[in-house]
């Protein structure tokens, strides 16, 4: 048995991770979920350690993607006795965008004002009690993806009634005051078991809402400038603690500046973490390294068990 089993459903994006792991010479097994199935009946892991890599914008490459089933398999994993790192609570807060918010909401931070519904008759009144312009979100995203922008309560009523307007996988929406941010970024901070691990700016012109810094994330899209960012020591510790509350061995935080008013305003946690493009040059130092230091030390103290 392997000490390590990686599932995940990008063909491209881990490849960094796994030539840091094969150069250490770490026991693993890269488990691809479009192939994979399991036994209810079986009341075993693939390893002491199951590192999730499910990312939530998979429902855009495949129609038979695998969030849903990846929750199935985690809980059927751990209670098996693995510990599955971003595990089924943090998959449960990465799969739902009213759940991150209701989480920031708990930890007394900001985020942009915000109606959940799930049915696309009810938008028009949840955004009547928001300012315009709102974006209408789904639930369940990814990359930007089932995000738009209404300037007018009558855009948003007409998108609504031609059944136009986002509401993802599960059915669910968030209507959301569109907050400009403050010079065209955001920023993320990513974290690593609870704790900050680096941030960066990203900007970008216009409105694009796929932000995504990884490699694989720059096709089809405007182009998106990536800088390491200076984070207040305020701000760091908003993100450990939602980091902590969502209960992520790894994610990004991602927040923005309101330009209305200059408030920090928290808006996506985001469990699956493949790094900013070229490290080195944003960087200086590669965070694969660091992510598989703490792999390493989490199969060390899972053979300890063991």
């Amino acid at each position: 048995m392997p000490d390590l089993a990686i599932l995940y459903e990008h063909e491209l994006w881990f490849a960094p991770l796994f030539a840091v792991l094969d150069r250490r010479g770490v026991a693993y097994e890269a488990i691809r979920a479009a192939d994979h199935r399991f036994d209810p009946a079986d009341a075993t892991a693939p390893a002491p350690v199951v590192f999730n890599r499910i990312a939530m914008s998979s429902f855009v490459r495949d129609a038979e993607h695998p969030i849903f089933y990846a929750q199935a398999l985690f809980d059927h994993w751990q209670a098996a006795g693995a510990r599955v790192l971003n595990g089924v609570e943090a998959l449960q807060i990465d799969a739902s965008k009213a759940r991150q918010l209701s989480l920031i909401a708990r930890l007394g931070l900001l985020a942009p004002a915000s109606r959940v519904v799930h049915r696309r008759a009810d938008l028009t009144a949840a955004a009547a009690e928001l300012r315009f312009p709102v974006v209408v979100k789904a639930d369940i995203g990814g990359a930007g993806a089932g995000i738009v922008k209404y300037d007018t309560p009558e855009d948003l009523g007409a998108a609504a009634r031609a059944g136009e307007t986002p509401v993802g996988v599960n059915g669910v929406a968030v209507v959301q005051e569109y907050a400009p941010r403050r010079d065209g970024r955001i920023t993320r901070i990513e974290t690593l078991n609870g704790r900050f691990l680096y941030a960066i700016d990203i900007a970008s012109a216009g409105d694009t809402f796929d932000l995504c810094p990884a490699d694989a994330c720059a096709i089809d899209r405007p182009p998106v400038v990536f800088t390491q960012a200076e984070v207040p020591a305020s701000l760091i510790a908003a993100a450990e603690a939602i980091a902590g509350a969502a209960r992520l061995d790894v994610g990004g935080i991602e927040y923005l500046i309101d330009d209305r008013d200059g408030s920090a305003r928290f808006y996506d946690i985001n469990a699956l973490s493949n790094f900013v493009a070229n490290p080195l040059d944003v960087l200086g130092w590669d965070p694969h390294e660091r992510l598989a230091d703490f792999l390493q030390d989490v199969i060390g103290r899972a053979r300890g068990r063991s």
